[in-house]
């Protein structure tokens, strides 16, 4: 099973809570005014990699990261593959963060079993369209004032959106 990825670091701090390892997906539709990563919006951009030779460079950075994040272009367009790569990460005890530019409630109310599956691994999901106009102001995860950074579990098991602490 392959993924189309645009791109990997090893060791971010950026992306999410801690030293984590970043994996950048390829493929976006909501075409964001502004976005910093336009290139990756194309589906054929980057390369074709296999979910465990992903798993395995990710691996490679155990104990130094506690986590890894999903971002993009658009991660939630490649649900299916990268569901079998988050229980992966999940199995390693690692915590999974993921940047979306549908809301929670998008994809909750999808029924897409893909996308429900890929949510359920993970622990915080920053959603939201990147608006260029919000820029100003927003917290330190996410690009603009109207993405929220969500705590998925809390969310789900008291069905209404909890919000982590941003700073």
């Amino acid at each position: 099973m392959k993924l189309q990825v645009a791109g990997f670091l090893d060791n971010s701090t950026v992306n999410g809570k801690g030293l984590r390892s970043a994996l950048f997906l390829s493929g976006c539709k909501h075409n964001c005014e502004g976005c910093h990563n336009k290139a990756m919006q194309a589906f054929d951009y980057g390369e074709r990699v296999e979910v465990d030779d992903i798993l395995e460079r990710i691996k490679h950075n155990v104990p130094l990261i506690n986590g890894v994040t999903f971002s993009g272009g658009e991660p939630f367009e490649q649900a299916k593959q990268l569901a079998t790569l988050a229980k992966k990460v999940r199995d390693e005890g690692l915590n999974l963060w993921c940047y979306t530019g549908y809301t929670f409630e998008q994809i909750l109310q999808s029924g897409d079993e893909h996308k429900l599956e890929l949510l359920k691994y993970i622990d915080v999901l920053v959603d939201g369209k990147f608006q260029k106009d919000l820029t100003e102001g927003s917290c330190k995860y996410a690009g603009s004032k109207n993405q929220r950074v969500i705590d998925v579990k809390e969310s789900v098991n008291s069905n209404n959106i909890i919000e982590i602490n941003k700073e």
